[in-house]
């Protein structure tokens, strides 16, 4: 074995299994040599699989033979670059921000949250995804656990619930596909490739078909689609200042990630992605936790990298990947100054802070370059990868409509993700800094952050800065490099920079014409996490357990009543023995009737249909 068949995630987990171990220099040296190597690692493979495809031959592949499955735990698609690159980025720059925390296991679970993400970009076969997928949730869930408040207990019982049923779906939509292409005598049922064209129609839904939609809503659980976009705006804001960084950039784009591989031009994408870019801005909007305002615009953003998705022309691809890449950036630096402010305050209500520009510049200057940078505002990085998602739909319509065929949808759809864009500079780039360092004057004095989590903001306020007037780098790493290098010679056209420019300056307007009304109170705007927050644990409480501790009632008077009861001294009959040490929990019966009715779709509806 040789380093290029070692996944590149699993140098970011040694690394976990190291970390809580060291102190001091050690632990600086492990957090951030782990990154470096993992990408080095990653990069060995990426250039051989370039290299393969140069020659002409198969993509570069590395093969384990585990009970019979070939796994390609080692596989390069054509995002795995650009997202394998700025994951690593990501846990370099999100590990010097958390370094002067003294939690002994937050950033060894970072180190797992990633590795399992990174895996995931690597993986070529389904079950090598769905194992590093899973080892994601648990890196990500202990990251809200090391928080260590209620808050943060209950989001994270609520966030694992969540995606280990989404989990669940994932898997149980691997098995029924991969089922049905061993029936059909594939050669390759795990290979982790697209998916789209493989089945008749997705408008419909059938038993073919049925594997492949539970795998696409398995991945949009991660995604935040609706209805599950409000998981989110409910785990994120009660990590730790630097647990909320991390959690910002992986879960949902590792999601982005396997939706380009394996659902690229799913028409359905598109209005997912349109909802989800409408939903975050009204939340964000609604909200008075600067943490939640910033975690409701990951949804709005996630929706347009779907939407470019659904597309599924090269020019929308590589716009979505670009702007994954980019708001991975921007959104980071987002939370680090969102998180400096609460290390320095202690607070994260909009109505508890103001005025923070006086003792916090560093701060403050690098919110408002990751603000810009979310608005898409010229020479930031938004601005280089939106706009690529926009014209990618423009020349689809245009294409489509040559063509004859209904583009009606593209063009509602250009028309909302531009007022989108309006939008997000209105809650994210302009509400987010204008209340924590503007505003009203809240008497508070506090002074920058450590130098280690100053260094990590003003690092990735330059990557904004840098992605924003020299794209080429990124360009050079997307899916379809030839199609972006093209739309690089036409990104900073006067026409587009103008109507750009046109549409931020109103939308400033905007937000301060309508500030009173924009003004927030304590308040915690609920969405579908009504269900799991009020309605399920009401439900439980009130109509359940009393149900529960009824039918224990009732199981007890008849146990006691069984026949063959012994008397004293005497041996107990089997039947007698069931109501004592043979007694059944609800969890070993619940699994016992799940087994039952599997079986009984296995042997007879099955068969039938």
């Amino acid at each position: 074995m040789t380093i290029n068949d070692i996944p590149p995630g699993v140098v970011l987990l040694v690394a976990a299994a190291i970390l809580p171990f060291v102190s001091g220099k050690a632990r600086w040296v492990v957090a951030l040599a782990a990154p470096i190597i993992a990408m080095a690692d990653g990069w060995v493979a990426i250039s051989d699989a370039w290299a393969a495809d140069a020659a002409g031959s198969a993509r570069y592949i590395s093969q384990w033979q585990f009970m019979g499955l070939t796994l390609r735990p080692v596989f390069v698609h054509a995002p795995t670059a650009v997202f394998a690159t700025i994951f690593c980025l990501m846990v370099a720059g999100g590990s010097l921000y958390a370094l002067n925390q003294n939690r002994r296991f937050e950033l060894a679970a970072a180190m797992v949250y990633a590795g399992g993400a990174l895996g995931c970009v690597f993986s070529g076969d389904l079950i090598s995804l769905f194992v590093f997928w899973e080892i994601m949730t648990l890196g990500s869930t202990t990251i809200l656990w090391c928080a260590r408040t209620e808050g943060s207990y209950r989001a994270g019982l609520r966030y694992f619930a969540l995606h280990a049923v989404g989990g669940v779906l994932l898997l149980a939509g691997i098995a029924l596909h991969v089922g049905q292409l061993v029936g059909q005598g594939h050669p390759d049922p795990l290979a982790f490739t697209h998916y789209s064209q493989m089945v008749e129609g997705w408008t419909s839904f059938g038993w073919h078909n049925a594997g492949l939609w539970l795998m696409l809503v398995g991945m949009l659980v991660n995604a935040g689609a609706p209805p599950f976009s409000a998981w989110i705006g409910d785990a994120y804001p009660e990590a730790t200042e630097s647990g909320t960084v991390f959690l910002s950039a992986f879960t949902t784009k590792t999601a982005v990630f396997t939706l380009m591989v394996a659902f690229a031009g799913v028409e359905v994408l598109v209005y997912l992605g349109l909802w989800m870019a409408v939903y975050g801005i009204i939340y964000a909007i609604l909200e008075n936790d600067m943490r939640r305002i910033l975690a409701y615009s990951i949804v709005n953003q996630v929706g347009f990298m779907l939407v470019g998705i659904g597309v599924g022309t090269k020019l929308s691809i590589d716009g979505a990947a670009a702007h994954a890449f980019a708001h991975i950036v921007y959104k980071a630096l987002l939370m680090m100054s969102a998180g400096s402010v609460l290390y320095a305050t202690g607070r994260r209500k909009c109505t508890q802070l103001g005025g923070l520009y006086r003792t916090m510049p560093i701060t403050m200057w690098c919110g408002i370059i990751g603000a810009l940078a979310i608005s898409s505002f010229p020479l930031t990085s938004g601005f280089t990868t939106k706009s690529m998602i926009l014209t990618g739909i423009t020349e689809q319509a245009g294409a489509m409509a040559i063509a004859g065929q209904s583009h009606d949808h593209l063009i509602a759809a250009w028309f909302i993700l531009e007022a989108a864009s309006a939008g997000v500079f209105l809650h994210a780039g302009i509400k987010f800094p204008w209340f924590v360092f503007f505003n009203k004057d809240s008497g508070l004095r506090p002074a920058d952050p450590p130098w280690n989590m100053r260094a990590a903001m003003i690092l990735f306020a330059g990557l904004c800065l840098m992605l924003g007037m020299f794209p080429g780098p990124l360009y050079a790493i997307l899916p379809y490099a030839a199609e972006a290098a093209d739309y690089a010679n036409v990104i900073y056209n006067f026409e587009y920079l103008l109507s750009m420019l046109a549409l931020l300056l109103f939308s400033g307007l905007a937000f301060f014409v309508l500030l009173p009304l924009l003004k927030r109170s304590e308040t915690l705007t609920l969405d579908t996490d009504w269900l799991y927050r009020r309605f399920f644990p009401r439900l439980w409480k009130d109509v359940l357990m009393p149900i529960v501790r009824g039918l224990e009632a009732a199981q007890k008077v008849v146990l006691e009543n069984l026949p063959g009861k012994p008397l004293s001294g005497e041996p107990r009959s089997p039947l007698a023995r069931l109501g004592t040490e043979w007694a059944v929990s609800v969890p070993v019966f619940v699994i016992s009737a799940m087994l039952l009715i599997y079986l009984l779709m296995y042997f007879v509806i099955l068969p039938n249909g």
